[in-house]
């Protein structure tokens, strides 16, 4: 079996409406080459699912989201995301806001199967107030305690960005955090995999690190070789941050034009074009990788 397609044909399967979960924390491994084919696309009106960074700002920024559900948006050294703050402070998506814990607890029973997870996160505090739709129940047990349940975060499709995959789906992710990129992708009917390498067999040529392996290839429905995937963000052991970069997109939010600017100077046509404007493989390889 051989699930690699192209950037373009692995969106090109993307429908509007959907609810699009995205693996990554912050500023950390985003599957950002997908993201930009997004901004490419004709795609609207999407939920997203995710530890948000960039990918949410940009999203909100080109009119594709309808509502995002979210822990935080943030850029990590640059603690709140521009764009997504211009969208919210406007009212301009929905969202869900919760605590970190209980969007941890959200996407775990989605990727269990069960329909709610129980639990103490969230009582006493205005998560309950700005989200009315969360439930209440009652322990079945002799306590008879009352928890919060929080619903499953069940997603359409996820992204989710890894060091390097195979034709078949297998997936191997360098670094010392898997962030939560299992649960994201156990918690999706379909899986979009974007790659810094593709190869055919990873258990021929890369068997020692097996160990690496996030989730099963059952999952993954589409692999896509995608080098400098997630720049600006980090990509674990292959390159950091590009901090100077995301500073730059950071200032042009304070223009009226600054969002159409960013998408004419480096989003561009595709990859190869935005791999050129943003300085080329050899600057983001030298990218230094912070100590998180």
């Amino acid at each position: 079996m051989d699930k690699r397609k192209s950037l373009r044909e692995a969106i090109g399967r993307l429908r509007d409406g959907m609810v699009i979960g995205v693996g990554g924390w912050g500023a950390r491994r985003k599957p950002m080459a997908l993201v930009r084919e997004i901004l490419r696309s004709d795609l609207k009106d999407l939920t997203l699912v995710a530890y948000g960074g960039p990918e949410v700002g940009m999203l909100c920024a080109a009119g594709k989201v309808r509502k995002v559900i979210y822990g935080f948006v943030s850029l990590d050294k640059i603690p709140l995301e521009p764009y997504f703050r211009k969208a919210r402070e406007a009212g301009a998506i929905e969202v869900m806001e919760l605590d970190e814990g209980m969007f941890l607890l959200g996407l775990r029973a989605a990727a269990e199967g069960v329909p709610f997870a129980p639990t103490r996160l969230g009582m006493g505090t205005d998560v309950l107030t700005h989200n009315p739709d969360l439930r209440l129940v009652a322990s079945p047990y002799g306590d008879g305690e009352v928890l919060v349940a929080m619903p499953a975060l069940r997603t359409d499709v996820s992204l989710v960005h890894v060091s390097r995959a195979d034709r078949r789906g297998n997936v191997q992710t360098d670094g010392h955090d898997p962030y939560f990129d299992n649960l994201i992708a156990r918690a999706a009917d379909r899986v979009i995999v974007s790659a810094e390498d593709v190869c055919e067999r990873l258990d021929r040529t890369h068997s020692q690190g097996a160990q690496k392996s996030l989730f099963d290839r059952s999952l993954v429905e589409t692999v896509v070789a995608a080098p400098f995937g997630a720049h600006p963000t980090t990509a674990h052991d292959a390159y950091g941050w590009d901090m100077p970069h995301l500073k730059a997109y950071c200032d042009g939010a304070r223009r009226e034009d600054g969002w159409a600017a960013y998408m004419r100077d480096f989003v561009g046509a595709d990859e190869p074009t935005y791999l050129d404007r943003v300085g080329g493989a050899e600057a983001i390889r030298n990218l230094s990788i912070p100590n998180l």
